[in-house]
């Protein structure tokens, strides 16, 4: 009795004590980020910067040479350190500004050397080969920097004109005891618009500020001093509450506060499963979540796009990159994070009562690129329960849809979107009349189809461009009508040829993942009678080895790529694919999790196959919506059987409204496709 009683005993304890390792190993999301993917080369455009979410302000390395974010994670010389970017747009990125440089004995050409980095989200430091040692946090529109000297004579070097390509416009300052504040106007990416920042920069251990040239200074710090450091505020209405951000708080707890900042969004979805899935869904969940920039300030105020001072009610938004991430970030936005989303939908439509453009205009409050297509996002915030006031803006929307061009293929069917777009909001303002005009507009992409793309014989089809196209061929953007599949299986030739067609196109490798044209040709499939074609396109692209033919500076046939896609690693990606301010990423996030948009406008979500074994949405009004995976293996990708909240669950597609009202969803998968699931009750975009 007494042996059985000792070695329950000492199963306890083991017990115990797994329980505890177990603890002490569980990492926090924020851990299980790997900031430095898609940091090299032409393979993401990011950077390894201090950021928080939704913050224009992001402090980061200014490396030679820079590519779009400012950041080569191979280069080894480092020009100092820069305050704003967009992550992962193309035109060689948008930001730069405020280059602040360490350096020895009051000499600006200091030779900064990586030896050795690290960083994590929220927090950015590294050590150079002279001894120099630098950090960096932020939190919403403040920065910390903090200089470690390896001897007396510290100083730093400031460019107030400094921006990527040389695209400084101008800038006005003022010197204090202790400080440099202004304001800096710099053209935006692709040099399309103007954007303002204003700024505080405070100074610890500072002796003199020294003017060494038009627009740069030396800061001496005093004889004895090692350390030095820098306080950052900005703002996008003034500088006096630029100089309000500033806080006395310490480096070290402000990396704690926006590392729990971070927490609490990337824990918004908690995904179990394999090590490596894990780290990277949140490494790509994290670049979701840096854009657009919140730039009101807490009383409402901000900037509008003609330059006006306004004040809201609720947050405003800018720096968009629309057309790129409205087909996979904002949705995402739209599904985990409505306290986000709500007031991003308001900031887009509060853009058309102050002149919106498709591209920047010259009084925009952070940098940012373009925003064609605004008029789907807005129909599919509405559609899934954010409130969109139409009326005030209907004149506007009529006009920029009456300004769309057809001009090129791709014109024709991008437009046709948008005129689709705008009969759905014109029925929902109650005007029949004007909601059939603008429908049977956008049904006359059938007219610009057959003229382009229905031959499939002619020697351009997968030439890059061809016909005056943009970054895309025939054969990406023939797919490319999301709000009416069922009238291009028609067009095709109907269900049998359409299949034809697209097991055609994929097994050419025609399909672009290095681009967005036909980012939603891999999800057709589920509008089909062979959905599980679509289960398992979307695992090869996320995990497997594919053969990608196309890259945004070349035609098919040049240079395949063979290998994974999404790597968590600097050279993430296929070269030539940006991220697009989260656009790619997010493609990856929301099928990782079993979901993806059906047609952006529509609120519907086809279902696939998650790569975890159980995913959780928690949301901030206390529901959660609990993924998982029965008889998981990390290598079943085919869909068995669905149930929802305990009921047999047919159909390959769930509503905005199932999901957030919360509950279960079980998918059993299986080595094999059940080729009689998803075919009942198919949801197929259609303008009949």
């Amino acid at each position: 009795m007494k042996k059985i009683f000792i070695l329950g005993l000492a199963i306890l304890a083991a017990a115990c004590q797994t329980l505890k390792n177990n603890v002490a190993n569980e990492r926090s999301a924020v851990e299980k980020v790997n900031v430095f993917l898609g940091t090299s080369g032409d393979h993401g455009q990011m950077s390894p910067s201090a950021s928080s979410p939704f913050n224009m302000m992001s402090i980061g390395p200014q490396t030679y040479p820079h590519i779009h974010s400012g950041y080569e994670y191979l280069a080894k010389k480092f020009l100092g350190f820069t305050h704003s970017r967009i992550e992962g747009v193309g035109c060689m990125g948008s930001g730069g500004n405020l280059l602040i440089k360490p350096i020895l004995d009051s000499d600006a050409e200091t030779l900064l050397l990586k030896k050795q980095e690290s960083a994590s989200p929220g927090f950015y430091q590294v050590a150079f080969e002279n001894g120099i040692q630098a950090q960096m946090s932020v939190k919403h529109n403040f920065g910390i920097h903090q200089y470690k000297f390896p001897r007396k004579g510290a100083g730093l070097h400031i460019d107030l004109s400094h921006a990527f390509v040389n695209r400084f416009v101008a800038e006005a300052h003022e010197i204090g005891t202790k400080s440099i504040s202004g304001w800096i106007d710099t053209q935006t990416t692709c040099d399309k618009g103007v954007y303002r920042i204003y700024y505080e920069l405070e100074f610890s251990n500072l002796a003199t500020i020294t003017k060494t040239a038009d627009h740069q200074y030396r800061i001496a710090a005093i004889e004895d001093a090692t350390e030095m450091e820098v306080r950052v505020g900005f703002s996008s209405v003034s500088t006096d509450l630029a100089k309000a951000k500033i806080e006395t708080i310490s480096i070290n707890d402000l990396s704690v506060q926006t590392t729990a900042a971070w927490n609490h969004h990337l824990n918004r979805i908690e995904v179990n499963g394999e090590k490596d899935r894990e780290d990277l869904f949140y490494s790509l969940l994290y670049r979701g979540l840096q854009a657009p920039f919140l730039v009101s300030e807490t009383d409402g105020t901000y900037k509008a796009i003609d330059g006006s001072i306004q004040k809201a009610t609720s947050p405003i938004y800018n720096g968009w990159a629309i057309w790129d991430n409205y087909r996979e970030q904002l949705p995402m936005l739209s599904l985990a994070y409505p306290e986000r989303f709500g007031p991003i939908v308001k900031s887009i439509a509060n853009l058309y009562p102050y002149g919106k453009n498709n591209w920047a205009t010259k009084y925009e409050s952070s940098p940012t690129v373009r925003t064609e297509h605004a008029i789907v996002v807005l129909l599919d915030g509405y559609k899934k329960g954010y409130p969109v006031d139409f009326n005030t803006i209907k004149d506007s929307l009529i006009a920029e849809v009456d300004r769309l061009e057809y001009t090129s293929p791709d014109k024709a069917l991008e437009s046709s979107y948008d005129s689709w777009a705008l009969s759905e909001i014109l029925k929902i303002t109650k005007d029949s009349v004007l909601s059939t005009k603008y429908l049977n507009k956008a049904k006359d992409y059938k007219r610009y189809w057959e003229k382009d793309f229905a031959d499939l014989s002619q020697k351009d089809i997968d030439k890059m461009p061809a016909r005056g196209m943009y970054q895309g061929t025939v054969w990406q953007y023939r797919w490319f009508v999301p709000f009416d599949v069922l009238g291009l299986k028609k067009l095709t030739g109907g269900e049998v040829s359409f299949l034809k067609q697209l097991d055609q196109f994929f097994a050419e490798d025609n399909y672009n993942h290095a681009n967005q044209p036909d980012l939603q040709v891999p999800g057709l499939y589920n509008a089909s009678s062979q959905p599980w074609k679509s289960q398992k396109l979307f695992r090869n692209i996320m995990l497997d080895t594919v053969v990608q033919t196309y890259f945004n500076d070349n035609s098919k046939g040049i240079d395949s790529y063979i290998g994974r896609i999404y790597k968590n690693e600097s050279q993430a990606y296929v070269r030539t694919m940006d991220d697009d301010a989260g656009t790619m990423s997010s493609w990856f996030v929301l099928r990782s999790i079993g979901l993806s948009p059906a047609n952006i406008g529509s609120p519907i979500y086809y279902l696939t196959a998650p790569v975890f074994e159980s995913v959780q949405l928690n949301w901030e009004n206390g529901k959660s919506f609990h993924i998982r995976v029965s008889n998981y293996n990390k290598e079943h990708f085919y869909v068995q059987s669905v149930q929802l909240n305990g009921q047999s669950l047919n159909r390959n597609w769930l509503t905005q409204e199932e999901i957030s009202n919360g509950g279960t969803l079980v998918i059993e998968t299986g080595a094999l496709p059940n080729e009689k699931w998803g075919k009942e009750n198919q949801w197929i975009s259609a303008t009949e």
